[in-house]
């Protein structure tokens, strides 16, 4: 299940980049654990909608991301 969750219940400090992530301001994305989700939102709108996904939800998307960039 995924839900949009005010950007209020998201400390500033708990956001983070990919290592990945270049410094040059390019399409990133930034995510960030909740007690029962993982968020993520557009780094380049950090007042923008906060997207909330479950931790199995987060898990399956990464492993599947990374078995397709090999």
């Amino acid at each position: 299940m995924t839900n949009l969750i005010p950007m209020s219940t998201v400390a500033e400090s708990a956001w983070f980049k990919s290592s990945y992530s270049s410094g040059e301001g390019g399409q990133c994305v930034e995510v960030a654990a909740a007690a029962h989700t993982v968020c993520v939102r557009d780094s380049k709108v950090l007042g923008g909608p906060v997207l909330a996904v479950s931790r199995g939800a987060w898990a399956g998307f990464v492993g599947l991301a990374a078995d397709r960039s090999a």
